[in-house]
């Protein structure tokens, strides 16, 4: 073991100078952990001349990637300037060059978490990711140790702060979307181009990261179905509070007899289900144990110390690794093939929202394609038609439990119907009233 461990940062944005803080305040703790020093090395910046709120001597900054995963004093490389092609370039030549790594990278490790971490083995160093889901929630940790033993059947969660802050708005203040949405981005909850975590992609990317660990299966992607927040209206959100439901965004992963399906879709929630009192920016996961039963981690889900926590706490476990001289031994294949349930084993309850002709007799018509798929009916509310005039209905419907590929059918019949005027939303319900 050396007597000083030395870090190289690439990045020094919000979550890169609260890796410097941590390092910095708890140098005390970190080296009663490990048994010697830990020193930030290198850094690299785009612009050597900018102010920071952390401070560095000249010689530690640069703008050259090579100062840092070429350079033979640096041990452990964190990644925190985001990116994917060129940083995966970047994180392999120093893999290459027996260096751990350590990054918060959720659009990197979704897409090439699998790749990256058999290099890591291979060249006898450590990958750890904690930090690119959920912020300060130790949820990898938990799949990869705390729930090791255990079979994951079901994880399901609100991983993404920015739409669970835009949801929590809708719902408690009776905003609109466009407004909410322009709240955030003032607060800076929400980049200026916010589609990446409204449409669900940020979602996405931890949720295919989550399912690859607890299923061990190698989940891409492409194979998580996502549908995000826009259209989205405060409507439904009223409409579906009146029968006793929360709207959250909602990552789903979960397998039954071998085969898997994940999503992110905006979904409705008992009031009283623990997800749909999570609010704001807040983060949690719930997972499904055979064993363990029902657990859910709830946390910052972003924020420059909660992220950071996390980072410093692998940093933490890679320098144990060393000085164990175990490095790179963590790392476990993936144990089962890629095995993806079809349309018609993905079974849930469903919110239907219609624009109905008011006039006798539509009812019937409705329940008649419903019964034609043998999908019967929970809850039905029919309201006014506010928005259209005299002449219209709102139809609201609650279904029981249903296949994926039946359920898209009796839409598609149910808009060819001549009293339907509308198929204004649709929804997944998760979760048993108590």
């Amino acid at each position: 073991m050396k007597d000083t461990i030395t870090v190289g940062l690439l990045g020094l944005g919000t979550v890169g100078s609260g890796v410097v803080k941590i390092i910095e305040k708890h140098q005390k703790k970190l080296q009663h952990q490990i048994g010697c020093p830990v020193k930030v090395g290198k850094v690299l910046v785009r612009d050597l001349a900018k102010k920071r709120d952390v401070n560095f001597d000249e010689a530690q900054l640069t703008d050259r990637v090579e100062d840092i995963i070429e350079n033979d004093d640096i041990d452990v490389v964190i990644e925190v300037m985001g990116g994917v092609e060129q940083t995966r370039q970047w994180l392999l030549t120093a893999l290459k060059n027996k260096k751990h790594i350590v990054t918060a990278n959720k659009d990197l490790m979704a897409v090439y978490g699998p790749e990256l971490l058999k290099v890591a083995a291979d060249n006898g160093c450590d990958l750890y990711y904690e930090a690119s889901v959920a912020g300060g929630i130790p949820i990898i940790r938990t799949l990869v140790d705390g729930l090791s033993s255990d079979r994951i059947t079901k994880m399901m969660g609100i991983v993404n702060g920015t739409t669970n802050f835009i949801l929590t708005k809708m719902t408690k203040e009776s905003a609109s979307y466009d407004a909410v949405l322009k709240e955030a981005q003032d607060l800076g909850y929400a980049e200026a181009d916010p589609t990446s975590d409204v449409e669900g992609l940020d979602a996405a990317r931890k949720m295919a990261i989550l399912a690859r660990l607890g299923f061990s299966m190698s989940i891409d992607l492409d194979d998580v179905d996502v549908c995000g927040i826009s259209n989205v209206t405060l409507e439904d959100i009223q409409y579906s509070h009146k029968l006793g439901y929360t709207m959250k965004l909602i990552g789903m992963a979960e397998e039954t007899n071998g085969k898997v399906a994940v999503s992110v879709q905006p979904t409705l929630l008992p009031h009283n289900h623990p997800l749909a009192s999570v609010n704001d920016e807040y983060n949690a996961v719930y997972v499904y144990g055979k064993a363990v039963g029902e657990t859910m981690f709830y946390g910052p889900g972003a924020g420059q110390l909660p992220t950071a926590t996390s980072i410093v706490s692998d940093l933490v476990t890679v320098l144990k690794n060393m000085r164990l001289g175990v490095s790179g031994k963590g790392y476990v294949f993936e144990q089962f093939e890629k095995n993806l349930k079809s349309p018609e084993e993905i079974r849930s309850k469903y919110f239907l929202r219609l624009q109905v002709k008011d006039q006798s007799g539509v009812l019937a018509q409705i329940t008649s394609v419903f019964a034609e798929y043998k999908a019967s009916l929970e809850k039905i509310l029919q309201l006014p038609c506010k928005d259209r005039g005299e002449g219209l209905a709102e139809l609201i419907i609650v279904t029981h439990h249903t296949n994926k590929k039946d359920y898209d059918t009796i839409v598609k019949q149910l808009q060819k119907l001549d009293v339907v005027d509308t198929v204004v939303s649709s929804y997944r319900v998760e979760g048993e009233e108590k």
